[in-house]
């Protein structure tokens, strides 16, 4: 079994910058001593050598499948090789057809040295654009990139023969990159093959430009066959070749309910909830091509402005876990994602987040936490009171943990601009009943009437476990309220979301929105005064120069001065979100029932589900980092292509974690 290795930030690509006979500068690694592509015509090459030696011209322009065509890559480089692929596909292949390319690098280029390295090829500059525009911090993990409506790039950061091991996805077509054998000895090696075998389709295919003996060997080992062909320039000959009959997937074996259904049509699909959650899923699966139904009990756009704001914010465990791990991947996964949805910030602000440490105790956690995570300064970073003062605009007497890429948002407007994604209907009902069927579902409204679809997405917060096949997921309601404050003029102003107990964004409107309480049981939907106290309180105990600053200005800080937005958020009992495929809970009690006498007694049976429903719930006040991602990760696997986690973290978050929990320690299963 695959381990993820340490959550940290990544060394960069050095380069230097030598120049061919025609003064046109190539970028060469000084680490491993060779360039990134050729200095006679590094186009031409990997024309000749990714292309063609895949004949992807000729298998693009036939592609037809329901699923995206997939490349994977040894080594992204400068990208090159992904922007030809990308410019071959939009030459050959037809207009309903999707190309999803995934690509490891263990240094990635900065920046910068992107930008200059591509600069040799004006004609890919508007793809280029795309790509710099996106370019993710350097962060070992798995970075989605959308660069236009059919192409979707995953960027996998680190090791190669680890990042293979970890994806969660099948390959159609490989471009083994990367530095000669006889430079970069440790990514040619027996992992390497094993996972490129393992994570490949049947006749998926590959070609190389190296023919080192170290590869022929590799390949042949792990089943594909190779065959020497033409090179090109200097080079005579390359590798090409196919594997019939790809190595079975083993990681499930010691937790086979992991193991994911196998895929089913999905040309309608229905998405209860039209919060953040639903709404994401349904926009991600629309931008595929799915026609969508959103069905909620109101429409958002007729509530009109309510001046609320969500933030984009994590808090992650000193001692790296799985859900730290999903939860970062969400943060950075949501900054690029709000980027390419709304480029003018209309519906967010990217003002970073304080976290204060307000005890002793508070320090001390923060200040292990940056021990253990050597993580971009870009990414987090440790500040001293007074830095923390000058990013915040405000007094701070306490030292903080800064998230300069986290942001606040408006999240109603978000839910309805998301809603408005070509492909999606709104239906305005409450689903009482999901009754499930060879073909599909039948979703019966109050009043009777119904809606067919291929397959369902439940995302209705603490009520997705309403439904029969869902009740077994535990879910607790928490309600929340914030208080909102107008404006005086000459109130001052936040530079920074400041979280401690509570949370407060930077004015939007003229309104100052803090809290929010946290009251786990309890749905009330009514204000409370004594709501508004608690968040008054909060506030000043985080921010008592800003407070004091508020009432020198003239601002009423009384509770019933006060407006309030009160909501109902889900959590789970492990505080990570349920997302994926719903298990039959029933099955899994009879199926798995060994483990409660034995837990080391796995028998071996797939994990049963309810086919074609999925759900997306219990993201608790942390949802705008995490549902997005979970709408990728669904909408990937609903459509068959390779997904934006690694697996470890898609089963950390599946939703039948807790039924196994409960067998293993003899819980009685709902």
């Amino acid at each position: 079994m695959s381990t993820l290795p340490p959550l940290a930030g990544l060394e960069t690509a050095q380069l230097d910058w030598p120049t061919n006979e025609t003064g046109v500068a190539g970028p060469l690694s000084t680490r491993f001593g060779d360039v990134y592509f050729s200095r006679h015509d590094g186009r031409a090459e990997t024309e000749h050598v990714f292309l063609a030696g895949n004949d992807l011209p000729r298998r693009f322009a036939g592609w037809r499948g329901g699923r995206p065509f997939v490349i994977g890559e040894t080594g992204f480089g400068t990208g090159l090789n992904m922007l030809c692929a990308w410019a071959c596909f939009d030459a050959h292949a037809p207009p309903e057809a999707r190309l999803h390319l995934v690509s490891t690098e263990r240094y990635p280029l900065s920046r910068e040295d992107l930008a200059r390295a591509l600069a040799a090829w004006p004609d890919l500059s508007g793809r280029t654009e795309r790509l710099i525009r996106q370019w993710p911090e350097p962060v070992a993990g798995v970075h989605r990139l959308w660069l236009d409506e059919r192409v979707t790039l995953d960027l996998h950061f680190g090791d190669a023969a680890e990042r293979l091991a970890l994806l969660e996805g099948r390959v159609d077509a490989w471009f083994l990159d990367g530095f000669a054998p006889s430079k970069n000895p440790g990514m040619w090696r027996p992992e390497l093959f094993a996972a490129l075998a393992a994570r490949s389709r049947p006749g998926a295919t590959f070609a190389t430009f190296t023919c080192a003996g170290v590869v022929k060997r590799g390949l042949a080992e792990v089943g594909f066959a190779w065959r020497k062909v033409p090179g090109i320039g200097r080079k005579r000959e390359m590798l090409a070749g196919e594997i019939a009959s790809p190595t079975a997937d083993a990681r499930r074996e010691r937790t086979p309910w992991f193991r994911p259904p196998l895929p089913r049509p999905a040309r309608h699909v229905a998405v209860i909830g039209a919060g953040i959650a639903g709404a994401s899923v349904a926009a991600a699966l629309a931008r595929r091509g799915v026609a969508v139904t959103l069905v909620d009990r109101f429409d958002r756009a007729e509530l009109g402005t309510t001046h609320l704001q969500g933030v984009l914010y994590v808090k992650l465990a000193v001692e790296t876990n799985l859900q730290s791990r999903a939860y970062l991947a969400g943060l950075l996964h949501s900054r690029r994602w709000l980027a390419n949805l709304d480029p003018q910030q209309v519906l967010w602000q990217p003002s970073g987040v304080l976290q204060l440490a307000l005890s002793e105790k508070e320090q001390g956690r923060q200040a292990r936490f940056l021990d253990n995570h050597p993580l971009p300064e870009s990414v987090v970073r440790g500040l001293d009171a007074e830095a923390a003062s000058t990013a915040a605009g405000i007094r701070i007497d306490t030292p903080a943990l800064d998230y300069p890429g986290a942001a606040w948002v408006k999240p109603l407007a978000l839910c309805v601009q998301l809603a408005r994604t070509p492909g999606i209907g709104f239906r305005r009902g409450e689903v009482t009943e999901l009754v499930g069927g060879e073909t599909g579902w039948t979703l019966t409204l109050a009043g009777g009437a119904r809606i067919e679809a291929d397959q369902v997405v439940v995302a209705t917060a603490s009520e997705a476990a309403r439904f029969s096949q869902t009740s077994a997921l535990p879910l607790q309601p928490v309600r929340g309220q914030v208080s909102q404050l107008a404006l005086p003029e000459g109130a001052p102003a936040l530079g920074r979301v400041v979280c401690a107990g509570g949370y407060v964004p930077p004015p939007a409107d003229g309104v100052l929105n803090f809290g929010a309480t946290f009251g786990p049981g309890d749905t009330d939907p009514a204000e409370r005064e004594a709501d508004h106290a608690a968040n008054l309180a909060e506030l000043e105990r985080g921010l008592p120069h800003f407070v004091a600053a508020l009432r020198k200005a003239g601002a009423e800080l009384s509770p019933e001065k006060l407006a309030a937005r009160v909501g109902v958020r889900a959590a789970s009992p492990d505080k990570s979100p349920y997302c994926g495929p719903v298990p039959d809970a029933v099955a899994w009690r009879e199926d798995y029932a060994t483990l409660a006498k034995d837990a080391t007694r796995v028998p071996d049976v797939p994990g049963r589900h309810h086919q074609g429903l999925w759900i997306s719930a219990a993201h608790g006040s942390r949802g705008l980092a995490s549902a997005p991602l979970c709408a990728e990760l669904i909408a990937s696997r609903i459509c068959d292509e390779p997904l934006p986690l690694e697996w470890p973290l898609v089963d950390h978050l599946h939703p039948g974690r807790r039924i196994i929990r409960d067998l293993i320690q003899g819980k009685p299963v709902p």
